[in-house]
């Protein structure tokens, strides 16, 4: 039995498209079953990007995520229910020297929104969040944020003032 070119061409074709077809009803299955995953966990699908999870309430960034899971675990611990308040209202984070419009919008952006969640992260926490500042990466630390955002979470202006000069 001897084969031409074009029966070869066309036996190609039909596998290649089987094998497409196959592919995209596999994927086709694994979206339905994702979808119903997405829906039980109670994620809702938007046209543009159906699979993402809805965005973070505000108040709910890294300082929030750590100070929630903290309390989680030490609440387990002490064998104590922990109730997580509301976040308070957000300071006006640019009386922190260095700081601007620019760079408390993406401190917004990240959850950052007062004074002490900022005095409250640890160096792992502010390496974690100094990757996640973008242009402003590494000004964390060179300003001394965390620094200048104890005092001012704690109330003592004098020692703010004392250390890193007058208040604006």
């Amino acid at each position: 039995m001897t084969f031409d070119a074009t029966t070869i061409l066309v036996t190609v074709a039909v596998v290649a498209v089987l094998l497409v077809l196959l592919v995209l009803m596999r994927a086709g299955a694994r979206q339905r079953v994702r979808r119903e995953a997405d829906k039980a966990e109670g994620y809702v699908a938007s046209r543009e990007r159906p699979y993402l999870k809805p965005p973070p309430k505000e108040g709910a960034g890294v300082a929030d995520e750590v100070a929630h899971a903290t309390t989680d675990v030490a609440g387990a611990v002490l064998g104590v229910a922990v109730k997580h308040g509301p976040a308070g209202p957000a300071d006006d984070l640019q009386r922190l020297k260095g700081v601007g419009p620019k760079f408390v919008a993406r401190l917004h952006e990240l959850g950052i929104t007062r004074f002490d969640q900022l005095a409250g992260l640890n160096a792992n926490e502010v390496a974690h969040l100094d990757e996640r500042m973008g242009p402003f990466q590494g000004r964390l630390a060179r300003d001394r944020i965390v620094e200048q955002a104890a005092y001012l979470a704690r109330g003592d202006v004098e020692g703010f003032e004392e250390k890193f000069g007058k208040l604006g």
